[in-house]
């Protein structure tokens, strides 16, 4: 028997596509994540899976699923799975690369101009009868148009952000493990080094993926160093950032403020520090939520679990 776990549901026509070559069990809500004990039962009769950052695919789970042939992450990250691992249970994994770049790239620009311009301090003031009268600073921001953007991190979304910055006139700097001549050449950025990149820019983005070189890299003293008026936004992964020092640096004035589409722990917890804060954005992990990314992204899926059950190379493999 061919199997085809999805641990989130989705729309139908994607699970009547799979059904004509598998059987499909698909658990049935969007919001709630599937229970891990309810999953590692299911999985062990699998033969792929759709998974969301919400599974752990480790060891517990392999050894439970030996008709495991792939893997299929929704999402481009996938540092919820052990790859060492499913190579050793030659289990072949695949994400959802390209689709949603631009997409993630605009909510972050969206936060970026939301935290700067104070947008959500002021509707909320707006709709908490506060505004009586006009004043020349009455939430005065701070301007994006011709600033200094830092972006660590220049793959596709770092790239994606790049040139909605180029309209704004912005010299936009980036960090990366290695140079991106041709992000340099056709968008105008300029490599320079993490301890330059901080120091120097009003806007700094995250969009770098979750590695072991990355884990916990905005510290204390990392936001020690940055402008006090400096802006930090965070569209990579939660635990990138040190939470307690991001709030520290918050609360202190040691930089401006901060849009965060992750944290580390999610949902978040209801009585985090962040949220106590007028000067925090948080939204739920949004980044590629628009309608047309995320059907691209569940096709994207659809696709690599037919062509390993059809014996044919994945569309996306992830690569060690």
């Amino acid at each position: 028997m061919t199997k085809v776990l999805i641990t989130r549901k989705i729309p139908d026509r994607f699970v009547n596509d799979l059904e004509q070559f598998a059987e499909v069990e698909m658990w049935p809500h969007d919001l709630t994540p599937m229970p891990r004990d309810q999953f590692l039962a299911s999985i062990k009769d699998a033969t792929a899976c759709i998974t969301t950052l919400s599974e752990t695919i480790d060891e517990t789970v392999l050894s439970q699923a030996p008709h495991l042939k792939v893997i299929v992450n929704m999402a481009v990250g996938y540092d919820n799975i052990n790859l060492e691992l499913t190579r050793t249970h030659n289990v072949v994994v695949t994400n959802t690369p390209h689709v949603l770049s631009e997409t993630t790239a605009e909510l972050g620009f969206s936060l970026m101009l939301a935290v700067a311009r104070r947008i959500v301090e002021a509707e909320k003031y707006v709709k908490d009868g506060k505004w009586q009268s006009w004043g020349p600073y009455l939430f005065a921001g701070k301007d994006v148009f011709q600033s200094k953007v830092g972006i660590f991190g220049m793959g596709e979304i770092g790239q994606a952000f790049a040139r909605r910055l180029q309209g704004f006139h912005s010299d936009v700097l980036y960090h990366n493990r290695s140079r991106n001549l041709k992000a340099e050449k056709t968008l105008g950025v300029h490599y320079t080094d993490f301890d330059t990149l901080i120091s120097e820019s009003d806007f700094v983005i995250c969009t770098a993926p979750l590695t072991q070189e990355t884990e916990r890299r905005f510290n204390k003293d990392v936001f020690k160093k940055m402008k006090r008026d400096a802006i930090f936004i965070n569209i990579g992964r939660g635990p990138i950032v040190v939470e307690k020092d991001l709030v520290e640096a918050l609360k202190q004035g040691e930089i401006l403020g901060a849009g965060l589409d992750v944290v580390t722990e999610e949902p978040i917890d209801m009585n985090h520090e962040f949220l106590k804060l007028d000067n925090v954005v948080v939204v739920p992990h949004i980044g590629s939520a628009t309608v047309v990314t995320r059907n691209r992204m569940i096709q994207c899926c659809v696709e690599n679990v037919k062509a390993i059950l059809n014996d044919k190379p994945p569309k996306t493999p992830v690569e060690l």
